[in-house]
């Protein structure tokens, strides 16, 4: 028997920091199930290279450039899509910062703010401006990429980890109050994963040896694994899932570890 359950054909779709890791892998498994993905970043040439890919591959998408951390950015852009697309089904939140790695007491003010600017602001207010236009149009769902430093805070990542936990309470604060408007928010936190983002964790042995110890599965995950559960997360297979944070982590947190 087929399943349609993860089918997103004729679905609009909007993904943050898809110009590479995690947010690439997303963008390109929501457009091999039918979405028409939106790929978003602050640089137009990392966002054109994925959306190129996808089309190539037969899919549909565009690049759509925006900084999150930039209040006008983001008007520009759901101004953009309100204008062309007259709809967002799908938002992924995805793109973050972490400018600083190092011991919580010298953090600095300037690295400080951007994190917060990036990572909560940026997250709530292209959720208010999604939640808007899904509310207009019956519906939608919007997943965010929190971490498991949200539960247990990273070494040298302080204000990082910080953020990320206001993250998973944002999630449950929209899905909360967009329920009624059939809009579900729900989060994924991503354990230990090889991306360019995580590049300090991997470069700093000790570090990631001792991670590596505290993961059941011995090892770091790839983008593409993150990649299907958001795409459950999206899809009807989840129409009854919202104020979720899906831990990814390879059961390091399920069994004390970090």
């Amino acid at each position: 028997m087929t399943t349609k359950l993860f089918d997103l054909t004729g679905k609009i779709a909007l993904v943050t920091g898809a110009s590479r890791g995690i947010g690439e892998a997303i963008a390109k498994l929501l457009a091999e199930q039918g979405a028409h993905v939106l790929v978003s970043s602050r640089k137009i040439e990392g966002c054109q290279a994925v959306a190129d890919a996808i089309v190539d591959a037969g899919g549909k998408a565009e690049a759509l450039p925006c900084h999150i951390g930039n209040m006008e950015e983001i008007e520009r852009v759901f101004g953009e899509i309100r204008q062309k697309h007259g709809r967002l089904d799908i938002l992924v939140n995805n793109a973050a910062t972490n400018p600083y790695f190092g011991h919580i007491l010298d953090t600095d003010p300037g690295a400080f703010q951007k994190t917060v600017d990036v990572n909560i602001r940026g997250y709530f207010f292209m959720s208010v401006a999604a939640g808007k236009l899904m509310r207009e149009q019956g519906g939608g769902c919007i997943v965010n990429t929190a971490s498991i430093n949200a539960l247990q805070p990273g070494v040298g990542q302080g204000i990082y980890s910080i953020t990320k936990a206001a993250v998973v309470n944002m999630t449950r604060a929209f899905a909360k109050e967009c329920a009624p408007f059939n809009i579900r928010v729900n989060a994924l936190l991503p354990g230990l994963t090889k991306t360019k983002f995580a590049g300090a964790l991997f470069s700093h042995e000790e570090i990631y040896d001792t991670a590596i110890g505290h993961i059941p599965m011995h090892r770091h995950a790839e983008p593409d694994e993150m990649a299907g559960t958001v795409l459950y997360l999206v899809s009807d297979a989840s129409s009854y899932t919202t104020g979720e944070c899906v831990v990814v982590d390879g059961g390091m947190t399920s069994c004390g570890g970090i």
